[in-house]
């Protein structure tokens, strides 16, 4: 059963959206409806109601009568509170069930409510004791159905503030409750409210919505070709320059059987794509391509895909090209020059390659690829098998080995990219050996994130926005894996990354720390001078994490954390004091007032490499979306904005300068619930009280903050919360659920209202960048499309 919006009111206003009562009603006169439309009206609301019944019936069964629990269910409901509520004002008779008659009766009274009688329901969903009037104790057990039903977690003396405020807002006479007219009065300040009051139900209230299809493919659109230009001019230049060495390789052979002219076609296409293959790796050499006006017209920011694409190419090349060797192989075999399986399996002079060996190392080869493409799938590399995907990929090197073997000229193309390749590897193991940290701090999060900070080398430099990769031998030798930098460049000391476990590697990090005496200490205790101090009895003092990890000071959310204490010495190791630290201690925060000492195992990182958020600084209004964990490396960029803002703000320097040009930025978290904004509340706190500190009112910055789990406005069951989570606001300038001056939005965000308000602000170009889930980020895509904005999404 799935989710929909059954509407309270008219199932088809004059504007014809669709709406459905929850209350008894008379019917007003028809008279205000267009006499054209009422027949259509009229058709759909037969319709709709025939389907009504037929999911009635398949529910409530051979009786004909929804009992409570089945109610319930259908409603999919978390607090039955409101499914109580909502079947008390279905069952007119109070039989305690539903019957079929009830309903269908209902329903045609209920096909053109007004706003005063969908607002007469409301209050009766919060009428509790139907005294016709609403005191401060109703409103506080519905608020604390309401704050349950959107998954908040607020403190009992809050939710008393906020009784107390609808209260007082709305009890015009002092009474001391609130009358029906009163909360009428009220709830005029808040236009369109009521006409869009729903109740989430279930789908047996509403038919199955009909799939619009656009009258064109969405890839044939001017939008789409702007939004793409460069990767469409890309993908043209790439699969032009294949043909064009297709028929001039074909065309020498067009002598021989066509199955070799087909064979040598795709070889050359091989021997292109097999070294080309190399380009899109290159992380070193790309991330300084970015700064360079090709960089600015190349999309680089897609060098993952195009990496896949050419190793789809090369399985493609691959197969055809050993298919037509085959079938030429068998047009021999019948001539009579000899067996197919000699032809394949033995070397003959004159049987192309190196020694006539092209058969043999060509089905190695292909052999090769078919386990690369294997070991390559999602359901392998996310499936708690990477490792399988690691070595097996580390098979180019054999692929290249035989390449030189089986195609001789393969060295020419290979010579430029191959060597690039090579010496980016050994600077990047050279670099990343060389870099040993160690992890100073580490802070275990709600929504299992663990934030850790690391030492910084004084030779390490980055842009904001920019990645690493991260090993830590103690929890995998061999795996290094991609992570945003969380910390801006700014922050001289430490390197922060926030990792969410949402794969095999990253639980094993976050169950590794979680554990008060890590598991992986007792083995090397007794090989350690110092292991003794570890039998100290724990210390009773609680490590001081200043401004180490972002944190609300919630007590509900137990943060646990992993410092280190004392001074480090530096045994063998760089300048940087890289390298063996001797004895380094940890502080572990296993609960409050108690904390044990530990040893952190070394790290290595590699990078730092760049992303298209590069393009951030010569934006002119830049608007930065992150989905969950997808706001890491949008941490470090509003950090290094607002460090430049400040900066340009005390030099006087126009927008148009090369550091930053800048005029507006506008960033939006969506999270799933309250517990994942505890992740970098601290940051935006600071944030928004650097900008009032240098522009009072000022809107450089703005964020904008969603919740999921909350219901919308017009949601019976959230309307009261809402309400009096905005008068909260007002009163307090600051929000209830984060505590930040930013009201937190319940629901999805709109995208074609929120990026059509970018559209009107007229800042200058709009650049949409995006960090976050591939569905949502094909949602944003479609509306900056619609818009005509620039859209970037951060791939590793």
């Amino acid at each position: 059963m799935f989710w929909m919006e059954f509407e309270v009111g008219s199932l088809r206003s004059c504007s014809g959206s669709p709406r459905l009562q929850g209350r008894k009603a008379p019917q007003p006169s028809p008279s205000h409806c267009s006499s054209r439309r009422l027949p259509v009206l009229m058709a759909e609301d037969a319709a709709w109601l025939r389907w009504v019944m037929e999911q009635f019936r398949s529910i409530a069964g051979q009786d004909e009568e929804i009992s409570l629990e089945e109610f319930k269910a259908a409603l999919q409901v978390k607090e039955s509170f409101f499914a109580e509520r909502f079947f008390a004002l279905f069952d007119t008779d109070g039989s305690g069930t539903i019957s079929l008659g009830e309903l269908h009766s209902a329903l045609l009274l209920l096909l053109h409510g007004t706003a005063a009688d969908k607002l007469r329901f409301l209050f009766q969903v919060y009428d509790v004791d139907g005294s016709g009037s609403i005191d401060v104790a109703e409103l506080h057990v519905v608020l604390q159905a309401c704050l349950r039903e959107s998954a908040i977690s607020l403190p009992p003396q809050r939710l008393h503030d906020m009784a107390r405020a609808l209260l007082e807002a709305a009890d015009k006479d002092g009474s001391g409750s609130i009358t029906f007219q009163e909360l009428q009065q009220e709830l005029e300040a808040f236009p369109g409210l009521m006409e869009n009051l729903t109740i989430s139900a279930a789908s047996w209230l509403k038919p199955p919505a009909v799939a619009q299809q656009s009258r064109r493919p969405r890839c044939l659109t001017a939008q789409y070709w702007h939004n793409h230009r460069g990767q469409l001019t890309f993908l043209g230049g790439y699969i032009g320059l294949n043909l064009l060495l297709f028929a001039l390789a074909a065309q020498q052979h067009v002598g021989h059987s066509g199955w070799v002219a087909v064979a040598r076609g795709c070889g050359q296409c091989l021997n292109f794509n097999c070294a080309f293959i190399a380009v899109p790796m290159l992380r070193r050499c790309l991330t300084r391509l970015r700064a360079t006006p090709a960089g600015r017209a190349l999309p680089l920011e897609h060098c993952v895909e195009l990496h896949q694409l050419l190793g789809s190419a090369v399985l493609a090349l691959a197969a055809l090209h050993t298919g037509a060797h085959v079938a030429n192989f068998g047009r021999l075999a019948r001539g009579g020059h000899a067996a197919l399986a000699e032809l394949l399996l033995t070397a003959r002079p004159g049987g192309g390659g190196l020694s006539g060996t092209a058969p043999q190392t060509g089905l190695a080869l292909q052999a090769l690829l078919l386990a690369m493409l294997a070991f390559s799938s999602p359901c392998v590399r996310r499936g708690g098998h990477f490792e399988l995907f690691y070595w097996s990929h580390l098979s180019y090197v054999a692929v290249w080995a035989l390449l030189f073997f089986h195609a001789p000229n393969f060295w020419k193309w290979f010579l430029v990219p191959g060597g690039l390749f090579v010496l980016e590897k050994v600077v990047s193991t050279a670099v990343s050996r060389a870099m040993g940290l160690r992890i100073v701090e580490v802070h275990l999060l709600p929504s299992q994130v663990t934030h850790l900070v690391i030492q910084r080398p004084r030779s390490f430099h980055y842009e904001p926005g920019d990645y690493i990769y991260l090993n830590i031998p103690t929890i995998a030798a061999y795996e290094w894996h991609p992570f945003s930098i969380s910390s801006a460049p700014e922050q001289q000391d430490t390197i922060w990354l926030h990792i969410r476990s949402l794969g095999q590697w990253t639980t094993r990090l976050y169950e590794f720390f979680r554990q008060p005496e890590p598991t992986w200490l007792h083995g090397n205790l007794e090989k350690k001078k110092w292991w003794q101090w570890l039998q100290a009895p724990p210390c009773t003092t609680q490590s001081t994490l200043r401004g180490s990890v972002p944190s609300t000071g919630d007590a509900a959310v137990e943060l646990t954390s992993y410092r280190r204490s004392g001074t480090p010495t530096t045994a063998r190791g760089t300048e940087d004091g890289d390298g063996v630290w001797d004895a380094p201690l940890q502080t572990v925060s296993v609960g409050l007032g108690e904390s044990r000492h530990l040893c952190l195992s070394q790290c290595y990182i590699d990078g730092p490499y760049g992303t298209p958020t590069r393009r951030i600084f010569t934006s002119e209004h830049a608007v930065l979306i992150g989905a969950g964990i997808g706001i890491t490396p949008f941490a470090s960029i509003l950090q290094s904005i607002m460090y430049r803002y400040r900066r340009r703000k005390q030099s006087c320097e126009t927008p148009g300068d090369e550091d930053m040009t800048l005029r507006k930025v506008d960033f939006i978290w969506i999270n799933r619930d309250q517990k994942h904004f505890e992740w970098f509340l601290d940051l935006l706190a600071a944030l928004e009280l650097q900008q009032e500190e240098q522009e009072p009112g000022g809107r450089f910055l703005e964020l904008h903050l969603y919740m999921t789990s909350a219901l919308g406005r017009s949601d019976v069951k959230a309307v009261g919360l809402q309400l009096a989570l905005d008068l909260l606001a007002a009163k307090e300038q600051r929000d209830s659920i984060t505590g930040l001056r930013t009201r937190t939005q319940p629901g999805h965000p709109d995208w074609s209202q929120v990026l059509g308000r970018v559209a009107e602000e007229r800042k200058g170009e709009v650049q949409v960048f995006f960090c976050g889930s591939p569905a949502l980020a094909k949602a944003v895509r479609a509306q900056c499309e619609r818009f005509g904005f620039r859209f970037f999404k951060e791939n590793f």
